[in-house]
């Protein structure tokens, strides 16, 4: 028997007026509480909802069709590149909606056309990295709590974290200190910027990253979410997660601002009764690079009447729920139904998760679940992104519904958020002595406050005594797959005992971590340092006027160097000379950026800082004067001897002393630097010696 799709699409129509009309009569019953109509309504309820599920199965087909032009265009793309490459293809008799089936069609051809062209290795490539010849790509298909859940995976080289580092870099889309704060995982999601790839050349097949935006763009349309994994050498999957239709969905019915809103239950993780006020001002800042991560072990942390309470970091809103500190949006401030300084009050958190990004939704009240049915957005509305359709509640009032995704990205939450807010102001010096910076404010051992610039501190931690272990005398902790030294600021310090927390500032460069012990943690406040150096005594480079009180300035080097002398020596670190006399420091690290600029400036220099030696010779060209260059030797794209080079052929520089900072000072080493032009040769970090030669350096004439 034959049925024209049109008849089951009227079908599934009526169904849906069904159960709007089935939601308006339970919704008065349960305003009349009438006895009479309770248990005739519920087997109307029942007999409803074996209509719709019935009618649903029409609907469905086997992810199979989907896939059914795999295999052919698997085998085409591995004759024209000269691959041998082998498809799996696993639950292909799952079943979704027909209307969802066709709009991941495409998406799934393009991503499995990526992990042939890009993904795989060529059959000697594979035989040389000790794997087999054919490359394998998989599909994967299973249900799982009402959604879809697609993989495609691939036994390749992965994705390549440097080279996308880089290119976002270069791109804009991130800062080179947001880079060094952000994890693989974050890194990796820039390939879902427009426009981004990695690829050197554009071939007829496809380029790893060209067009993930659309892949993304489609998916998220149909309420989905996409999320990769990638390990270099080992392989690239992508999960994909979909509803299993778009007809009728479960949805929270909430409030905020007066307005009535659903919001799917896809991405919702829990919920979360809060209270506004009662803030500490914002210790975290930049520094909680985990900060999205939040819901998951522990208890939340709450006022006096045991809800968890909405906090500040300087203007943004955050929950510290179970020790994570949660970014919050508010719907109402979002949708301008209520002015921002009322939009955060006492209410409820929705804890969403997009991708592998978490955030709260601030809401007002949070009514029921009920069962929806999805109408399209009107054109009039298709430009509010945080609106993905409507729909008609009991009552009888149409009410719009929320789109998680759209709200990561309007409100700049999400890693994906529109490129206007990623991009940063990063043409000029990085880092200057004599501008104002961030810093954190601590109190360790006495009352009087302590300072560390902010960008040295990669994350803030509060952890429990009980995982604080001795290892010989040396505090040690667990942390991320690894042991992290800790190293007490407090010479009295003594391990805490019970119930007790320890606050801890981390300080990571490449694979090496060190949590500094602090008693608590003060404040984050943007000032200008005028550090006056101090007496003499170890861990300190001074004191300066910080909101108004002394404080101490901490020399970072002293207490990584107490967390073991291979920080210094064995990984590519930064040291930078800045100098009252004009210093110019080209040091492609971050943190020895920010880790040398205010000990140098404590010696009375005034300092510059730039992360390639391209910026520095654009500052040249642009007739910038310094008294002296401090540079680094290993570094991309022109490494320091080639800058020294460069310099010396002539212009404005020629004849500036410039001094090389280097992990590598063995003799040969000095000996290359010094025939390149360089005037000295200075071993990382050796403060002192840094010092001294550029006292010597400034002190005399350059020598012919």
């Amino acid at each position: 028997m034959r049925v024209s799709v049109d008849v089951l699409e009227d079908l599934m129509m009526l169904v849906s007026e069904l159960v709007l009309t089935r939601n308006q009569l339970l919704q008065l019953a349960r305003a009349n509480q009438s006895d009479a109509f309770t248990v005739p309504l519920q087997r109307l309820s029942h007999i409803t909802s074996d209509l719709q599920e019935g009618v649903m199965k029409t609907r469905m087909q086997p992810i199979g069709n989907a896939w059914a032009k795999l295999p052919r265009l698997v085998r085409d793309v591995a004759h024209e590149l000269g691959k041998k490459i082998d498809l799996d293809m696993r639950g292909a008799q799952t079943e979704l909606d027909r209307q969802v089936l066709e709009l991941i069609r495409d998406p799934l051809t393009h991503m499995v056309r990526n992990s042939g062209d890009h993904g795989l290795e060529t059959p000697e490539q594979r035989r040389a990295a000790g794997k087999p010849e054919t490359g394998r790509i998989t599909l994967n298909a299973y249900h799982e709590g009402g959604h879809i859940i697609i993989e495609i995976g691939d036994d390749g080289r992965g994705l390549p974290v440097g080279k996308i580092r880089a290119k976002a870099l270069a791109n804009g889309l991130a800062t080179e200190a947001e880079l060094a704060q952000m994890h693989e995982r974050e890194i990796l999601r820039f390939i879902f910027a427009p426009g981004f790839s990695t690829a050197q050349q554009v071939t007829s097949v496809s380029g790893r990253g060209v067009g993930m935006d659309v892949v993304k763009t489609n998916i998220e349309k149909i309420g989905g979410t996409v999320e990769l994994v990638s390990r270099e050498g080992r392989g690239t999957t992508f999960t994909i997660k979909i509803p299993l239709t778009l007809a009728i969905v479960s949805a929270l019915i909430v409030e905020a601002g007066g307005e009535r809103f659903a919001l799917p239950q896809i991405g919702v993780v829990e919920l979360v009764r809060v209270a506004a006020g009662g803030a500490r001002s914002g210790a975290a800042g930049g520094a909680q690079s985990d900060a999205a991560g939040g819901a998951r072990s522990g208890e939340a942390r709450g006022g006096q009447d045991g809800a968890p309470r909405i906090e500040r970091i300087k203007d943004a809103a955050v929950l510290r729920l179970r020790d994570r500190l949660l970014p919050l949006v508010s719907l109402a401030g979002l949708l301008r139904l209520a002015p921002p300084e009322e939009a955060v009050q006492d209410g409820f958190v929705a804890v969403m998760q997009v991708g592998g990004q978490a955030f709260g939704i601030i809401l007002d009240r949070v009514f029921d679940t009920e069962e929806i049915v999805v109408k399209p957005v009107a054109p009039i509305l298709r430009h509010v992104t945080m609106f993905s359709g409507n729909t008609i509640l009991g009552d009888g009032s149409v009410i719009m519904i929320l789109d998680p995704n759209g709200i990561a990205r309007a409100t700049g939450v999400g890693a994906d958020a529109p490129a206007e807010q990623k991009r940063r102001a990063a043409a000029s010096a990085a880092l200057r002595s004599d501008q104002r910076s961030s810093l954190l404010l601590f109190r360790a051992g006495d009352r009087t406050p302590k300072a560390v610039p902010l960008g040295l501190v990669a994350r803030l931690e509060d952890i429990p005594a009980e995982r604080i272990e001795m290892s010989g005398a040396t505090p040690v902790v667990q942390y991320r797959g690894g042991l992290m030294p800790l190293v007490p600021v407090s010479p009295g310090w003594v391990r805490p005992e019970g119930a007790a927390r320890q606050a801890v500032l981390v300080f990571t460069e490449n694979d090496r971590a060190m949590g500094l012990l602090v008693d608590e943690i003060l404040d984050v406040i943007e000032e200008r340092l005028d550090i006056q150096p101090g007496s003499g005594h170890p861990g300190y480079i001074g004191s300066a006027v910080v909101a108004g009180r002394v404080t101490q300035v901490i020399d970072t080097a002293h207490w990584l160097s107490r967390a073991g002398d291979d920080w210094f020596r064995q990984a590519r670190p930064t040291a930078t000379g800045a100098a009252r006399p004009r210093l110019l420091l080209v040091e492609d690290s971050a943190f020895f950026r920010h880790l040398v600029v205010p000990a140098l400036a404590a010696e009375g220099y005034e300092v510059a800082a730039v992360d390639t030696p391209v910026a520095a010779l654009r500052l040249r060209e642009d007739g910038v004067e310094f008294d002296a260059v401090v540079s680094d030797i290993e570094m991309p794209e022109m490494d320091g001897l080639a800058f020294a080079r460069a310099l010396r052929a002539g212009g404005a520089w020629a004849e500036v002393p410039l001094i090389a900072l280097s992990s590598r000072a063995e003799p040969m080493d000095v000996t290359r630097g010094r025939e390149a032009g360089f005037t000295d040769y200075v071993a990382k970090y050796d403060r002192e010696a840094l010092v001294q030669s550029l006292r010597d350096c400034l002190g005399a004439p350059l020598a012919a």
